[in-house]
């Protein structure tokens, strides 16, 4: 029996591979492109070790887990020029320490309220397109 707790972030397994697709490793944290693509661009920063809360890291890690955020936030902005990037840290149902980073756009879906988990409908893309705005995301990072 495996040592990791029943956590896709975790196990890396099927669960998080139907909805997600790494981007890029982080400091202390992993990016991944979100597949439901209502919001263009909405990404998870998923923290590498299994922890549910923010105040449960060390200060020093909480420094590198929210620099991870914030890199991301810029590398968005960067790519993709949204209006405003909202930010959730539920955790409700999946208890790891994760940030989902939705751009949003005045024109977009949910602009001025909350944006939803699962919208419908549901936009899912390509492999091409996918990999199209995983380099985006990956080129603005290193910028």
């Amino acid at each position: 029996m495996s040592h990791l707790p029943d956590c896709l972030y975790c196990r890396q397994d099927q669960r998080l591979h139907d909805l997600m697709l790494e981007v890029a490793s982080l400091g202390v944290s992993t990016l991944y492109l979100f597949k439901e693509q209502t919001y263009k661009g909405r990404c998870v920063v998923a923290y590498r070790g299994h922890v549910n809360e923010l105040f449960e890291l060390p200060a020093d890690e909480q420094a590198r887990f929210m620099h991870d955020v914030a890199r991301t936030a810029r590398a968005l902005k960067t790519a993709f020029g949204p209006a405003k990037i909202n930010y959730g840290a539920y955790s409700d149902k999946l208890p790891h320490l994760h940030f989902h980073l939705v751009p949003k756009y005045h024109d977009g879906p949910a602009w001025g309220t909350t944006f939803a988990m699962m919208p419908e409908p549901r936009k899912h893309l390509v492999a091409d397109e996918y990999a199209a705005l995983a380099e985006n995301i990956r080129t603005a990072l290193v910028g």
